[in-house]
């Protein structure tokens, strides 16, 4: 079964413990996480974001990014990463 998660549309620093508390309680399962209300994305909930990713690889299941919006996608190329960075394509 995969879990969903929809963002909020301002992830900024207030939001980085909600959103690290939501993720974890979607641990265990594949998540999809819709980032199209997303209209600005800070530093710490990418951080929040890229240790989801990591954990959901290393646990073996998926993560997935869809829908993103282009505000989205836009923050992470200020960034230097690509929507594929926060993803897992694994699912055991």
């Amino acid at each position: 079964m995969t879990a969903a998660l929809t963002l909020s549309p301002r992830l900024d620093t207030p939001a980085a413990r909600p959103l690290a508390q939501a993720i974890l309680a979607r641990r265990g399962r594949g998540l999809t996480i819709d980032a199209g209300p997303v209209t600005h994305l800070g530093g710490l909930c990418l951080q929040v974001l890229a240790s989801a990713a990591r954990t959901w690889r290393e646990d073996g299941h998926a993560l997935a990014l869809s829908p993103r919006s282009v505000e989205f996608d836009a923050a992470l190329a200020v960034f230097g990463l690509s929507p594929a960075s926060l993803q897992s394509e694994t699912d055991a």
